[in-house]
């Protein structure tokens, strides 16, 4: 068996390789394709993931986040568009929605006054762009949602 590691900032592919209690060697056997030593790298960062090994990392070592970590963290594309996410409670997740489409829902008017000459002037822009986080806290808490379903998915395999 290896040895343990004590290095005190461990980043989350090592965090998520531990958490799973494999050595890197075990992973690697797991993942295939991705060598032990390409294992250290990452974890020591030294390099930076490819996406499809983050994609291979998450479904060894159970973890739904990593993809979402890599976008909004690693991807110069991701950084710019890509929140990052936290696994929440079902319920959470649940009245995020809920009260996002609700406020959405009282604004929907507007969005309608706003939109029906296909421009937005400047007495528009700021009931406008309150409507865009609306839409954009009702995108994350969906994408929430998602990350939620597949770490129940990846869980829920080991039964």
């Amino acid at each position: 068996m290896g040895r343990r590691s004590i290095k005190e900032n461990k980043n989350i592919y090592q965090l998520s390789r531990e958490a799973e209690e494999l050595t890197r060697e075990q992973a690697s056997e797991r993942m295939e394709y991705i060598s032990d030593d390409r294992i250290e790298k990452i974890e020591s960062e030294k390099v930076v993931p490819h996406p499809d090994e983050v994609l291979t990392m998450a479904e060894c070592y159970k973890n739904s986040s990593l993809p979402n970590y890599y976008c909004s963290n690693e991807c110069p594309i991701g950084m710019k568009y890509v929140p990052q996410l936290e696994l929440k409670d079902l319920s959470q997740i649940t009245i995020e929605v809920v009260n996002s489409i609700n406020a959405l829902n009282r604004e929907k008017d507007r969005l309608i006054e706003i939109a029906v000459d296909g421009k937005i002037t400047d007495d528009e822009a700021k009931d406008f762009d309150e409507i865009r986080r609306e839409l954009d806290n009702i995108s994350t808490s969906v994408q929430t949602l998602r990350m939620w379903m597949e770490h129940v998915e990846m869980t829920s395999a080991e039964d």
